[in-house]
């Protein structure tokens, strides 16, 4: 047996059995789903998904799910991203109405999607929350963007030529972030291909240190620590009440999404705050978050409420 034909060592098969991200440098041609695959097969897992799709001309850091990690994907969505891109004007343009012109798309603005998008063709609105200027000629620009996650950057770039009057296309983009996270943290397939086989060699601290955990994800989000017998209910479905709050993390807006973690520090679900933080300490009871995906293992939570009448677990959640 080959190096290339050995399994994982099993301390990265536990890793990888937790959840995993993997940041991938994608490089200019094939698709994200493509890339995500290769990811999929050097690793031998059966499963793996990417968030924020990129098209196959455009680079950058993809982020790549494996094991439980999956289920965390949607929070990846809620991050801004950055990119530098090229955009290339069909007329030379005056650098004070560029300046002007970059300054007036800085925030909310509107956006329908490509008409190759994979995406319903409805205008919305994303905020754009930086729109800088690296570098120009009259005809081209070098612009830093970040913005809400789902921000077309090929139709900005349409979009700042007809504001100019002269027209415009995107020659070439790369995603440098999403949220926190850098560009920098990102690794090539061929780095991850070698840090696979120096595992298979025995060597694990290379692939160990690509496989980024879980809560590098969550704890960039506003979490609730649930009581025992809250934690327990979640598990197995339930929505969350105030009463199975223990404490509360940072601030957070109705509508936003949140963590909720066990005492223990064990990820339980996510789901959407149906009242603000600020309103907690008004609330004696009700509804306070729908959960939208739970985490744990429903094993690792024995049922612990019951119903008055019948003493069976009940699973009633918040419409």
């Amino acid at each position: 047996m080959t190096a290339s034909d050995a399994p994982l060592p099993a301390d990265v098969e536990a890793r990888i059995a937790e959840g995993a991200f993997l940041l991938i440098d994608k490089p200019r041609g094939p698709s994200s789903h493509q890339v995500t695959a290769w990811a999929r097969g050097l690793l031998g897992v059966e499963r793996a998904g990417h968030a924020g799709t990129l098209d196959p001309n455009v680079s950058g850091l993809l982020w790549i799910g494996v094991g439980p990690a999956l289920k965390l994907l949607p929070l990846l969505l809620e991050f801004p991203k950055r990119y530098v891109g090229v955009v290339e004007f069909h007329a030379p343009v005056d650098a004070r109405d560029l300046a002007r012109v970059a300054a007036e798309f800085t925030g909310p603005i509107f956006q329908t999607p490509p008409v190759r998008s994979a995406v319903r063709r409805e205008r919305r609105v994303r905020t754009i929350h930086r729109l800088e200027i690296v570098e120009r000629t009259p005809t081209r620009a070098l612009l830093d963007v970040v913005g809400d996650s789902g921000t077309y950057i090929r139709t900005l770039a349409v979009d700042l030529g007809e504001a100019l009057g002269v027209g415009a296309h995107l020659a070439e983009l790369r995603r440098t972030g999403t949220g926190p996270f850098r560009e920098t943290a990102s690794v090539t397939l061929a780095a991850l291909a070698d840090a696979v086989e120096r595992a298979r060699a025995g060597e694990t601290g290379p692939l160990g240190a690509l496989l980024h955990p879980i809560d590098e994800v969550w704890r960039e989000f506003p979490h609730l620590v649930l009581r025992d017998a809250a934690a327990s209910a979640v598990a197995h479905g339930a929505g969350l009440a105030r009463g199975g709050i223990n404490a509360v993390g940072r601030p957070f807006a109705s509508g936003a999404r949140v963590v909720l973690v066990s005492r223990g520090g064990e990820l339980v679900a996510f789901g959407t705050a149906l009242v603000a933080s600020t309103a907690l300490a008004e609330r004696a009871d009700g509804w306070v978050v729908r959960p939208e995906r739970v985490l744990a293992d429903p094993g690792r939570f024995p049922p612990a409420w019951r119903t008055a009448t019948t003493g069976r677990p009940t699973r009633e959640a918040p419409g």
